[in-house]
């Protein structure tokens, strides 16, 4: 329930930008590591192979990101982010900040305890 209204108050956001939530996330773990191997990829997103493979052919169609073969791992892929998901940053840096002054509920101290204790509960819950 929490998550579902998290990942529907980015849409507004996300449309424009032709990014659906989940596309999102790996576009910001790209923007702070570009040219990494997939399954560097999942550890970041925490999000599963086979939803990870889609999500990534979407954003290779969208012309956002590339996939090529690792020069040391011939089994391994490394993405990279085109000029065009570079550009799109810029585009997305004013998300995270126009969201908190969306919901002045929670202060950015709290907002901030509550991502640790997600944070927290996700790492004491993995598999």
């Amino acid at each position: 329930m929490a998550s579902n209204k998290i990942i529907r108050s980015y849409k507004d956001y996300l449309d424009p930008l032709d990014l659906t939530y989940p596309q999102y996330v790996v576009m910001m773990a790209l923007w702070e590591f570009d040219n990494i191997k997939v399954s560097r990829l999942i550890e970041l997103t925490q999000i599963d192979g086979g939803s990870l493979t889609l999500i990534l052919k979407k954003l290779i169609k969208k012309g956002f990101i590339s996939e090529s073969k690792d020069s040391t791992d011939k089994r391994s892929k490394v993405l990279s982010l085109t000029s065009s998901g570079k550009s799109l940053k810029k585009s997305a840096a004013s998300i995270p900040k126009r969201l908190s002054c969306e919901d002045p509920k929670l202060s950015p101290k709290e907002a901030y305890q509550l991502a640790l204790l997600l944070d927290k509960y996700l790492d004491l819950n993995r598999d």
